[in-house]
């Protein structure tokens, strides 16, 4: 703490938003911007040039969506850790999608065989878990977006509801809906991002008051 570092009078007492606070603010915002970068490029790739060397892409996705998961700030940890158990599920469905035969086959395998969006479906939930937080917190628009097309897109897919073609054109207007959502968060102060520190206190010492 700093004589720099912005004081706050929250619900259950003052807080402090650190340098550290800050760092992690401006990381959970660049790895949501990789995340969404990821997910729009891979798929526009797949499209225009062929499944060859798009499925890449599912690299950086995977990682940026993880770290973007350490960096967030969310009240209620049973939650939080609900949506990284998502992404780890999700991770390794995408890991035995690539390896169970050709990766460079792994994403037209994905878009005939719909049954693949159980393994991987996981990682999209957490993805879709983020948008609901930002659409809680912040009312953000394309964060409603983000929420309600990945669902849409996936589980109509998965139960043929929706074709494929216009499941994809849907999880790419999230992807771009999230890129949206990430560069317009570079405006906001760090403290929105962190909330109320005071609130993630008071939680924990109800945690160590009930023991393990």
């Amino acid at each position: 703490m700093t004589t720099a570092d912005p004081q706050f009078d929250g619900m259950y007492g003052p807080f402090t938003i650190t340098s550290t606070d800050r760092q992690e603010v401006q990381r959970y915002r660049i790895s949501l911007l990789i995340s969404g970068t990821s997910l729009s490029v891979g798929l526009l790739q797949w499209w225009l040039v062929g499944s060859e060397w798009a499925w890449l892409w599912v690299l950086p996705l995977c990682i940026s969506l993880g770290l973007a998961l350490k960096w967030i700030h969310i009240y209620l940890r049973p939650l939080h850790q609900a949506l990284q158990l998502f992404w780890l599920l999700g991770c390794l469905g995408w890991l035995t999608l690539l390896l169970q035969g050709s990766p460079v086959e792994a994403l037209d395998t994905l878009a005939s065989q719909p049954l693949w969006i159980l393994a991987v479906g996981p990682l999209f939930a957490a993805l879709t878990g983020i948008g609901f937080k930002e659409f809680f917190c912040f009312r953000r628009p394309e964060a409603v977006g983000l929420t309600l097309l990945l669902p849409l897109a996936l589980l109509g897919r998965l139960l043929g509801l929706v074709a494929n073609g216009p499941c994809w054109m849907l999880v790419l207007c999230a992807a771009l809906l999230l890129v949206l959502l990430a560069v317009r968060k570079f405006g906001m102060e760090a403290a929105a991002d962190v909330g109320d520190k005071s609130v993630f206190a008071y939680l924990d010492a109800q945690r160590e008051v009930a023991g393990p």
